[in-house]
This record gives structure tokens, C-alpha cells and sequence, in this order.
């Protein structure tokens, strides 16, 4: 357990000086950037195929571009369905160009991703419950939301209280954005952690409360257990709350990502995605996967490690940096 906990540690991160550098070139050039190595494979591969296309009746064409986007991590029933609308548009519209190919591909794709991406921030206190596996950078997330957010007192709890160090990473982004933090020791109930933070955020008229949770992988039912106490504790002191369930997902697990959102789909409640680290070698095609065949809106997308570098998802805008021009 040592090692995972350091492992977990490490990958989590406290804030670093570094992270305050802001990448150049603005939120949607830093998108392309994360998503060049699949953009680079996907419409490579596709212009290859593109380029040997003859007939819009040409099955072995629309198995290539099907093993394509499998590939690039859209998952098997996602690609079936967008290669199925790609390939009656093709036919009815007699299309062989891949420019053309490519312009409907995206605007095929932009279609799975739309979803709602507002945060409801309608309540006082608006409780958000961060859920998520370890390493996929829910507590970095927790930091960025409350600078994202459009709220001025903003508060933590601290309810991942298994993790080593999770509970002072925590407090390091509290005091790098200004929101105060409610914690207890380590090994401490986290359920008791989040009827403490909604009693001081009620009485502290506090805007926006976000509840850190322990990272537990979704096979482990005791800690999925823990995380449902989580939910009815905060419900019975606030109805209706927790309002948002925000999922971080790692955008280079690929599948594993999809599974997880299955899971704490059923058991927490989410609301919306945030995906992750798609600064790094990302494929993607995940993000379409989440909202096609688990029905999760993605609500934010993280470029990068500075505090300023977490945007709401824009559907046109990933469909063009996944699969736009080289």
C-alpha cells in the first residue's frame, strides 16, 4: 500500500512553480498541440486510405477508416455509428475528396460531443463532489475549478483523507487561490470531513463548496461504498445537493477512461467529465466514446499544468484539433 500511496502522491502533484508558466499560442493551439500525435495518426492514416478511394460503395474503404478510429481509442459502437453516418452522407452526397470526407467527420463527431457544459452554480452553497481514480489529477483540478469558476468565496474539504499527503496538497492549492479548507487527521471519516465542509460553508456564506474525494479504482466496492455515504450525508444536510458530480478522467488511458465512467456513472451520480492530461500522448477518440455510449456530457478539458489551463469543453473545437488539418 506504501508504494501506491506514493505513486498516487506523485501523480496528484501539489502545485509547482513551474505550472504558473502559461503556454503560448492560447487554450485552442495548446489543444492541437495535446492531440497532434493522434491528429499526426489518425488523418494521416486517413488520407492514405482516402487517397486509394474510388467508390462510396467501397467496403473494404469503410472497414479501414472503422479499424482507423478503433484505434485512436473511439471504441467499437461509437466508430460503427459515426462510420455508418459518415458512409450514408458519403453515398447520398457522392463524396471522394478527403477534404470533404474529413469536414464531415468532424462535423459528425462535433454532433457526439454536444452536451451541456455549464456547471450549475444556481445554489448557496453549489456543492461539487470531485470523483475519480488515482492519477488522473482530480486534486489539481479541484484548484483549477476554483479559479475557473465564476465565484468569490469558494471553500474545500479535504475527503480524501487515505491518500499520504492528499490533505496538505490540498491546503497548498487553498492558499494558492484563496479557498479556505476543511479537513480533519488522515484516516479520518470522509464523510464526517464533508458534514463538517457544508456546515461551514452555510454558515460561512460560502459560494461554492468542493468536495475532494479519496482516487479509488471503480472495481473496489467498499470504496465505491464510501463514496455513496459521501453523497447521502451531504444530501441529508443540504436537499438536492451534491449539484454537480464531476468525474476527472485521464485522456490517455483510452478504454480504461470509458469504463470508469460507467462505473461512477451508477454509483456516484455524475453529472460531466472533466478529461485530463491532454497535454501529453493522448489519442482522444476517448472523449467521444464517454459521451456516445455512457450519455456523460464533458464539461471541461485540462491543457496543460498551469492553474489558468482548464477551459469548458467546446464540441467543434476538440472535433477539429482530434481531427482536423495536420
Amino acid at each position: 500500500m506504501a508504494t501506491e500511496e506514493r505513486e498516487s502522491a506523485a501523480e496528484e502533484g501539489a502545485p509547482s512553480s513551474a505550472a504558473e508558466e502559461e503556454p503560448s499560442g492560447g487554450w485552442f493551439g495548446r489543444l492541437r498541440q495535446g492531440l497532434r500525435r493522434s491528429r499526426e495518426s489518425v488523418v494521416g492514416q486517413l488520407n492514405a486510405a482516402v487517397a486509394e478511394f474510388r467508390d462510396a460503395d467501397d467496403e473494404e474503404f469503410w472497414e479501414r477508416v472503422e479499424e482507423i478510429l478503433i484505434a485512436s481509442d473511439v471504441g467499437v459502437p461509437t466508430t460503427a455509428k459515426l462510420v455508418q453516418r459518415l458512409e450514408q452522407e458519403a453515398l447520398e452526397k457522392n463524396i471522394t475528396g478527403a477534404g470533404e470526407l474529413r469536414r464531415l467527420l468532424v462535423e459528425h463527431a462535433a454532433r457526439m460531443l454536444e452536451g451541456p457544459v455549464e456547471i450549475d452554480l444556481s445554489h448557496r452553497p453549489t456543492v461539487i463532489l470531485m470523483v475519480g481514480v488515482n492519477g488522473t489529477g482530480k486534486t489539481t483540478t479541484i484548484g483549477k475549478l476554483a479559479r475557473h469558476l465564476p465565484a468569490e468565496k469558494v471553500m474545500f474539504a479535504a475527503g480524501d483523507t487515505f491518500r499520504a499527503a492528499a490533505i496538505e496538497q490540498l491546503q497548498k492549492w487553498g492558499e494558492r487561490v484563496g479557498a479556505p479548507v476543511v479537513a480533519r487527521e488522515r484516516g479520518a471519516d470522509a464523510a464526517a470531513v464533508a458534514h463538517d465542509a457544508v456546515e461551514a460553508a452555510k454558515r460561512e456564506g460560502v459560494e461554492v463548496l468542493i468536495v475532494d474525494t479519496a482516487g479509488r479504482l471503480h472495481t473496489k466496492i467498499n470504496l465505491m461504498a464510501e463514496l455513496e455515504k459521501v453523497r447521502r450525508v451531504i444530501g441529508r444536510q443540504l436537499p438536492g445537493a451534491p449539484h454537480e458530480v464531476l468525474l476527472t478522467v485521464d485522456a490517455t488511458t483510452g478504454q480504461n477512461g470509458l469504463r470508469q465512467a460507467r462505473m461512477f456513472k451508477d454509483v456516484a451520480g455524475v453529472t460531466g467529465v472533466v478529461l485530463t492530461k491532454l497535454d501529453g500522448t493522448a489519442k482522444g477518440g476517448i472523449a467521444l466514446a464517454i459521451a456516445e455510449e455512457v450519455g456523460l456530457p464533458i464539461k471541461l478539458v485540462s491543457v496543460g499544468e498551469g492553474v489558468e489551463d482548464l477551459h469548458p469543453f467546446d464540441a467543434r473545437q476538440f472535433a477539429e484539433a482530434l481531427f482536423g488539418e495536420l
